[in-house]
């Protein structure tokens, strides 16, 4: 196989026909004619959205029959698009859990935890009237010094980029440590393997937190750097900080993160687990191939 984006949409089409969804127990029940879009090439066209760089779905919608009209020449209307993308939300969470699964990296003892803003708002007005009420909030964001109006994002990844656990909170009402807690006893699919080493930043630190990592229902070993009121030394490898840093940099840059265009709760969340597809099935083609640098989307974006 080659690095394009057509050859990744076709062994991504065929994992998903022939695995995922067989795997999901979803076979079609349903009387009448079948969809001329099928759920294996809505979740492709999803992820090629996302890798040709268009947020906004109806200019995606303008541009697929010229970009990837030779793969898919049945598409789909703009409302009708919206409400399958939502709709597909939690075959795109499998399919990227599967693919995660898949991925050499993700067999390694070793994981990367850190939380990102979701901006979804700006003016007073929408943060009361936004369908998004409840499910967003203000919160502080100390990489960027600046108060936001969204939701929170927290990631478990592997060092070449692989997503492995990932959870939406509203920042007003669960801190960083609340959050990592709920996201790991009450989703199991989350957890990395006990023995796992997790490193996050300082803003995980508190002995009840690190008495959770250790308790025998998880097993896991938290490296977080030393406070300024801590004396006991901790060993700390930056350069893991700052891998997990271009990770959320990738996602948010490259693949629009931030650029969401959510208004309620389940397109919020279909277009963050979107994203979260579109980068593990780079970098899964990227080790299929063998491909020097696992996060790299370059071959993919034009």
């Amino acid at each position: 196989m080659i690095a394009d984006l057509d050859t990744l949409l076709i062994a991504l089409y065929v994992e998903l026909s022939d695995r995922i969804i067989p795997s999901l127990g979803k076979g079609r029940r349903r009387l009448g004619r079948p969809p001329e879009v099928n759920d294996a090439e809505l979740a492709c066209l999803a992820v090629a959205q996302v890798l040709l760089r268009f947020d906004d779905e109806r200019h995606w919608l303008r541009a697929a029959p010229a970009r990837v009209g030779h793969l898919f020449p049945r598409l789909l209307g703009q409302s009708e698009y919206n409400e399958r993308l939502k709709a597909a939300a939690a075959l795109m969470e499998a399919a990227l859990r599967w693919l995660a699964d898949q991925t050499p990296g993700s067999a390694e003892m070793l994981r990367l935890m850190d939380a990102t803003p979701i901006p979804c708002g700006q003016s007073k007005i929408t943060a009361k009237r936004s369908g998004l009420f409840s499910y967003a909030g203000y919160g502080y964001c100390p990489s960027h010094s600046r108060w936001y109006w969204g939701s929170k994002l927290m990631l478990i990844v592997t060092c070449d980029g692989t997503v492995t656990g990932f959870g939406l909170a509203n920042p007003k009402l669960a801190g960083e440590r609340e959050q990592a807690q709920q996201m790991l006893e009450h989703q199991p699919a989350n957890r990395p393997c006990p023995g796992t080493a997790v490193v996050t930043d300082k803003g995980f630190a508190g002995e009840d937190f690190e008495e959770f990592f250790t308790a025998p229902g998880l097993g896991l070993t938290l490296i977080r750097p030393a406070r300024k009121d801590e004396k006991e030394p901790r060993y700390f490898p930056n350069w893991l900080r700052q891998r997990v840093e271009a990770i959320i940099w990738t996602l948010k840059n490259q693949l629009g993160l931030e650029r969401h265009g959510g208004r309620v709760p389940a397109g919020l969340w279909a277009r963050v687990v979107q994203r979260l597809l579109a980068l593990n099935a780079a970098i899964w083609h990227n080790w299929a191939i063998g491909a020097p640098v696992k996060r790299s989307l370059i071959a993919y974006d034009h």
